[in-house]
């Protein structure tokens, strides 16, 4: 059962609210009045609802929602794990008056990580909308600036190679056939673990990739074709192994180790397509000289995962999703999104403009952009829209008025604002964990970004009401 607040306050709590009033730190004083807002908590109360059709009403009192908020909160404020989050909240006193948790035990890192699963991508979405609500009211944003980027967040894999896929596809696909022996015996098609052989292979690769000669190069093309065969072997047994599972050749003495077993086909039918493209893509780059194979795949366990290249001298090439982040006045983010595929920056301008104009109920006077953000067609919708001032720079005009344009002191400060979307960007990555992302799946990326978006924004909230308390 669940509930929408702590109904009753213990002894203790008193005890630690009053002892710890002077150690937070000065934005969490008004941080903790944005996230008593009413909105807010049934926002994730309806959220966690959904898990059961009776979880309202029936089962053992569970966490209440503004716990339950609060707690996520601040696993990203901070940029813990949940195994940390429920270590320093079992022994810090200002984060325990700060979650609500109080005297009460401290909900363990499993909990914690199946609510954040519950929340969902729609649910974070809506909070974060009702947080930058919550900063216009109390004017903290006030809509006038706009300014926009877009980032790389990386998905948390290893750096791809050939080889390595082939090998994490033969340790996958061998590790569950084992499995499925342990549970099945040896009826059906029988294992040959050839994760051995596999792992030789992937080394001599390794080796073999060092040397730039005509001999290193064959033994390197000798070495792919025997991964390749030994890869193929191995998801030829693997679908043998499913096949029997399907018809009953393999199978279990128990009604809970047979679903056992047919998760392990579902898997095995969910992994076997992704290394054959793997074995695909390998064949055209190695045999063929081919580097752009259709549906390429850079992961097996985060098969969405883009190759993006933004022109960076210290990371050329990064994978993961593209997020777009557009911010107003005190570097407060108003929108936020994750991509499936990347688009191109400047289709995103006039978009950003639009969400910027129904969150904060006006357009702004002043967007700012990088060059990548820049057409003729963005400035003239732009201005079409009521936007004053489009400060987005054009790198290679040959106009001599278009030179002056951008020369004029308005368009320099508007530039020199716009750098500060850089600076946001390295404090969420550094700060909220915005540099790759530790949950899983598409949805895993789109909580992930939520969320550290708005632990960013709600520092940011506290840190501004409190400049306008001392003022």
């Amino acid at each position: 059962m669940i509930e929408m607040r702590r109904a009753q306050l213990s002894f203790g709590d008193g005890l630690i609210a009053a002892e710890v009033d002077d150690l937070r730190e000065p934005w969490m004083a008004h941080a903790d009045a944005v996230l008593a807002d009413d909105e807010l908590m049934t926002t994730v109360y309806e959220a966690l609802a959904k898990r059961h059709p009776r979880s309202r009403s029936r089962g053992r009192r569970g966490a209440p929602a503004e716990v339950v908020l609060r707690l996520l909160i601040l696993k990203h404020v901070r940029n813990w794990s949940y195994e940390t989050l429920e270590r320093e909240g079992r022994a810090n006193l200002v984060y325990r008056d700060f979650s609500r948790v109080g005297a009460a035990k401290m909900p363990d890192a499993k909990t914690m990580g199946r609510w954040g699963t519950a929340l969902g991508p729609q649910a974070i979405a809506q909070i974060h909308e009702r947080m930058v609500a919550i900063a216009k009211d109390k004017g903290v944003v006030e809509g006038r600036k706009m300014r926009v980027d877009t980032t790389v967040v990386e998905t948390n894999i290893h750096y791809p190679t050939d080889s390595s896929l082939l090998g994490d596809g033969v340790r996958v696909l061998t590790r569950i056939m084992k499995k499925v022996t342990a549970i099945a015996g040896a009826a059906g098609a029988e294992l040959r673990d050839r994760s051995r052989s596999v792992k030789l292979r992937v080394l001599d690769i390794a080796r073999a990739a060092r040397s730039k000669a005509k001999p290193g190069r064959e033994k390197l093309n000798r070495a792919y074709a025997q991964l390749l065969s030994s890869t193929s072997r191995v998801v030829g047994q693997a679908m043998r192994f499913a096949q029997d599972i399907a018809a009953g050749v393999k199978r279990a003495g128990s009604l809970s180790k047979q679903l056992a077993l047919e998760g392990m086909r579902a898997e095995i039918e969910r992994m076997a397509p992704l290394v054959r493209q793997v074995m695909k893509q390998t064949r055209a780059r190695i045999f063929r000289g081919d580097t752009r194979a259709e549906g390429k795949i850079v992961s097996l366990f985060e098969p969405s995962t883009e190759i993006i290249r933004k022109g960076k001298a210290s990371k050329p090439t990064e994978f993961g999703k593209m997020v777009k982040l557009q911010e107003a006045e005190n570097q407060i983010v108003t929108a936020f999104e994750v991509y499936d595929r990347r688009p191109s920056d400047c289709d995103l301008l006039i978009g950003a403009i639009d969400i910027h104009q129904a969150r904060l109920g006006r357009v702004p006077r002043l967007v700012a952009a990088d060059a990548a953000f820049y057409s003729a067609h963005n400035e003239r919708a732009a201005k079409a829209k009521g936007v004053k001032r489009v400060c987005i720079p054009n790198r290679s005009t040959k106009s001599p008025a278009r030179k002056r344009e951008q020369k004029k002191r308005w368009f320099r400060q508007g530039q020199k604002w716009r750098t500060g979307c850089e600076g946001r960007i390295s404090v969420a990555k550094r700060r909220n964990g915005l540099n790759r992302c530790r949950y899983k799946g598409d949805a895993g990326m789109k909580r992930w970004v939520g969320l550290g978006v708005i632990a960013d924004n709600l520092i940011n909230i506290g840190r501004a009401l409190d400049q306008q308390a001392d003022s």
